[in-house]
């Protein structure tokens, strides 16, 4: 396969410092900017011209060696992660997330802080969210326009930032939530201006995490992140409460020790963007595909009203293939390593594509099509479907993610009859690392007329 080679045909390389597969020639600061300007087009043009591995360098962030071949990624999710550092890869992440996040630690200190988070996601818990999920969505549907065209991404991010403020905070008072909402979209919105983009592509992020007016942009979130965590600490019931806060404080390191302040800021951040942004904007691509297929969306419906979820579920994970909202994952390799037949250098950051993954056509049939029934009849693979990456720094929320896909999907479709606002899909357009519809997700929305009197059953 083209970009598949064997050690053995990699002349002149040198097998204890390795050799970088080919890629394009183009100055860095160019390379940088068609990333940031066009990234799916850009891996599109590289695939075609230099196959399943190829090379990009970017400003600030060293070398990525780009890999969609499904063997290439089982050997990175499978690797020895003391050789294949995540945190140190996800460096870009550092100015709005902290030194302490877990997505930017590596080794025993990762490890020891995701056994602290984890519980946060168990099942049992993750179900008892249900019925906020549910309640948040049905009020902001209540507010849509009907007969109009109206971008859904707003509202999706409304739903979800409400969802991830409850459910990390245990907040129900409406004028705390709407402080912190307020607080946190201020934050994720300067990150994502397209001029703060250039200035941390300019600058790289451990500078731009030192400048003053970036700290004076974060500070109202962090001052609310810090009085919640301060009045916390006083709660005598944390015991009996169920939400991410609650539980962090009970937590201890192995030596008995709590999580400090900062720590807890970190991770509270973490959660609130990873559990906000993404989840908002795979929710906005589930529509634009859903108006844009309407048998799809007729099958949803139907499925729906008699009480089964299979589709319903078979609808998140095609959306997460065909529209995945990050690009990539990210692993800078800490000694030379072999990966698709090839010795690759310390120093670079491999770089597992999920876009180009995704849309293999000798993994997926039709891989461009959206066909959710293609997960009713075989399940996802470990290393094919990729959304919220793999091996032992797969995406803690991968599951609460899904899940509350679901329940806002079920209260959409049970409550609304939606068409699509224009007769031609979305492209993509970049907001910080995700990639969102370029449109917000455009629909119309109409009250749906009675058609059963049966009651949608819980998520599953």
């Amino acid at each position: 396969m083209q970009g598949w080679p064997g050690v053995s045909s990699l002349k002149g390389s040198d097998p204890i410092r390795g050799q970088t597969p080919p890629g394009p020639s183009a100055p860095r600061a160019l390379q940088t900017a068609r990333w940031i300007a066009r990234p799916a087009a850009f891996m599109d043009d590289a695939q075609r011209r230099y196959g399943d591995m190829f090379t990009l360098k970017i400003t600030h962030e060293g070398t990525w060696v780009f890999l969609s071949h499904p063997d290439a990624v089982k050997q990175v999710f499978t690797g020895d992660p003391r050789l294949l550092h995540a945190g140190e890869a996800n460096i870009v992440l550092l100015p709005v997330l902290g030194s302490n996040s877990v997505l930017l630690l590596d080794d025993d200190a990762h490890m020891a802080q995701r056994k602290l988070m984890l519980p946060s996601f168990h099942g049992k818990r993750m179900r008892g969210y249900e019925q906020t999920m549910a309640e948040v969505a049905a009020r902001e549907i209540e507010r849509w326009p009907a007969g109009r065209p109206l971008a859904a991404w707003p509202t999706m991010q409304a739903i979800t930032l409400e969802v991830i403020i409850r459910t990390v905070f245990g907040v129900r008072d409406t004028a705390r939530i709407e402080r912190l909402a307020d607080a946190l979209k201020s934050s994720l919105g300067f990150a994502s201006e397209p001029l703060r983009m250039a200035i941390l592509a300019a600058f790289g992020p451990r500078r731009v995490a030192q400048l003053d007016w970036v700290r004076r942009r974060l500070e109202p979130t962090d001052e609310l992140i810090y009085a919640e965590i301060r009045e916390r600490r006083q709660a005598d019931d944390l015991a009996d409460r169920d939400d991410v806060l609650s539980m962090l404080l009970q937590a201890r390191h192995d030596d008995g020790s709590p999580m400090s302040d900062e720590e807890l800021r970190d991770e509270l951040m973490t959660l609130l963007v990873a559990g906000h942004e993404t989840s908002a904007t795979a929710l906005a691509w589930a529509l634009e595909a859903l108006t844009h297929h309407p048998a799809a969306l007729a099958r949803l419906r139907d499925e729906i009203d008699s009480g089964d979820d299979a589709y319903l579920d078979a609808v998140v994970k095609e959306t997460l293939r065909l529209r995945p909202v990050i690009a990539l994952v990210l692993r800078r390799l800490i000694e030379p390593m072999e990966i698709g037949g090839r010795m690759l250098p310390a120093g670079v950051n491999v770089a597992p594509s999920i876009y180009l993954l995704h849309r293999r056509a000798d993994v997926y049939d039709e891989p461009r099509a959206f066909r959710p029934e293609r997960f009713l009849e075989n399940a996802p693979g470990t290393y094919t479907w990729i959304p919220f990456g793999g091996g032992v720094r797969r995406c803690l929320g991968a599951s609460f993610a899904q899940f509350e896909m679901k329940v806002v999907l079920r209260e959409l479709v049970s409550r609304l009859d939606l068409r699509a606002a224009r007769p031609d899909q979305e492209g993509r357009v970049r907001r910080a690392i995700v990639f969102a519809p370029a449109r917000g997700g455009e629909v119309v929305a109409e009250p749906r007329a009675p058609r059963s009197t049966h009651q949608p059953s819980p998520v599953r």
